[in-house]
């Protein structure tokens, strides 16, 4: 037998890790390692549009998780092939020679990794799948007419209903003797995700220091990027390389009353892990969201305006609104933005400029750390109306309030705009008058008035 990781690249929590362990393999000599292995497809994940600092991130994981399942006695084999087809033949040659009863793995959710499977179980590769990305698994929260909700909140109420009546499964972690010095040896390289601890770091410290300090302020802190009052865990679950249920563990030891207190602020914060949950719920049930295709049909023949300059002054940060410019500078500097701040660019591009929501969430992919396809598609659709319960078409975000609001001595417009340093917070959310009369250094004029914008999106969407 074998045991095949995927996106789920940790000890702590994972069910193909831990049937893998406890079953017994005929024959098998106990000083002998068990065999497990990763596949590095760099084409196949430049297909699925990963940026280059997740792909930096997984491949830290990797290399980390060979030096812990070195002391579980498995040997981890990191094999590159391009892409989805050749790791098919890879396995099909493997278990062919090795005579493998047994492909342990964790199932993954997306359109590609499906047939993949598909194609596995059909060349007759032994697998046995388990179910390792969400809390409640999928298919287990519908409404009364046994379907998929449509509406996050009465998904919610339902899911609440389900983990606080049968509760969820969790699976621990699973203890290696890795010592810190080893532990650090993949850490010492200086890569582009290297300003990211890895996960067991993240785990020891970063989250139990959010939970103690910063998770009973997050409701009112959230919104404000200028402050680091979110828990940065987005790039950990989207990589696998930490389990939601590790995460509602640990809240739940802080936190005992948390599934009934959903007034509180850290309930706020789980409210989070819960729309991650909402949206993969969605994928499971809807895969021809996997193929960019709206969930809101009416909107498939809308003819975007997709104009190719005010893409491209969107992406570089050039649109003559600071808070937006800022936001993309932000992403384009350190592969991440502020949650608030994806709202804000993306209502932006699908309602300012009347670009098609494909083309920003395509963008995001290529450019973030956390870049994952259920939760980046679900964000994209609701910003752009075209979503499962999506803010409504008329809902448009003035940039100039959501800066007065979010950012109102303008700290974050002037970390990644140094070219309006020197303006006053009162001018600084829309500076181009006070830059004019002053005769200073120009900052680049707005792609568009938003007035204009707003009236023009209404009558494009109605």
């Amino acid at each position: 037998m074998i045991l095949w990781f995927r996106n789920d690249l940790r000890t702590h929590d994972n069910p193909g890790l831990q049937h893998f362990i406890n079953t017994p393999c005929p024959g098998e000599f106990d000083k002998e390692p068990r065999k497990a292995i990763f596949f590095i497809s760099e084409q196949q994940w430049q297909v699925h549009d990963w940026s280059p600092i997740k792909i930096d991130f997984v491949k830290r994981h990797a290399k980390a998780l060979v030096q812990e399942l070195a002391s579980l006695n498995i040997e981890l084999k990191l094999v590159h092939v391009p892409d989805f087809s050749a790791q098919v033949t890879y396995l099909k040659k493997y278990c062919l020679r090795h005579n493998i009863q047994t492909v342990f793995a964790n199932s993954e959710l997306e359109y590609n990794e499906q047939q993949r499977d598909k194609s596995c179980t059909a060349q007759g590769i032994p697998l046995k799948l388990f179910e390792a990305d969400v809390i409640v698994p999928k298919g287990q929260v519908l409404n009364q007419s046994g379907i998929m909700f449509k509406v996050f909140t009465p998904f919610k109420k339902a899911w609440l209903k389900h983990v606080k009546q049968f509760g969820f499964e969790y699976l621990g972690k699973i203890e290696t003797n890795t010592s810190v010095d080893v532990e650090l040896t993949v850490d010492r390289e200086n890569t582009v995700s290297s300003s990211w601890p890895l996960a067991r770091d993240y785990e020891l410290n970063t989250l139990p220091t959010f939970f103690q300090d910063k998770v009973t302020s997050y409701a009112s802190q959230r919104d404000i990027p200028s402050i680091k009052g979110t828990s940065g865990i987005s790039s950990y679950l989207a990589a696998g390389v930490i389990s939601p249920r590790y995460v509602l563990v640990s809240l739940l030891n802080r936190f005992p009353d948390i599934l009934v207190a959903t007034d509180t602020e850290e309930f706020s914060w789980l409210n989070e892990i819960i729309w991650r949950d909402f949206y993969r719920h969605l994928l499971f049930h809807e895969q021809r969201l996997c193929k960019q295709q709206c969930f809101n049909q009416k909107y498939k023949d809308v003819q975007w305006n997709n104009n190719k300059g005010l893409f491209n002054a969107w992406c570089e940060g050039k649109t003559g609104y600071p808070l937006v410019d800022a936001a993309m500078r932000q992403l384009n500097q350190t592969g991440w933005m502020h949650n608030r701040l994806r709202m804000v660019v993306a209502s932006f591009l699908t309602k300012h400029l009347l670009i098609d929501w494909r083309l920003g969430e395509k963008y995001f992919m290529q450019h973030l750390i956390d870049g994952d396809l259920a939760s980046n598609n679900g964000g994209w659709q609701w910003a752009a109306s075209t979503g499962c319960d999506a803010q409504p078409y008329f809902r448009i975000f003035n940039p100039i309030k959501q800066s007065e609001r979010f950012d109102p001595n303008g700290e974050f417009i002037r970390k990644y705009l140094s070219e309006l340093e020197s303006i006053p917070n009162k001018h600084i959310h829309f500076p181009h008058q006070y830059i004019a009369n002053n005769k200073l250094q120009q900052y680049w004029q707005p792609i568009v008035d938003h007035k204009e914008a707003r009236l023009k999106a209404l009558a494009f969407y109605k």
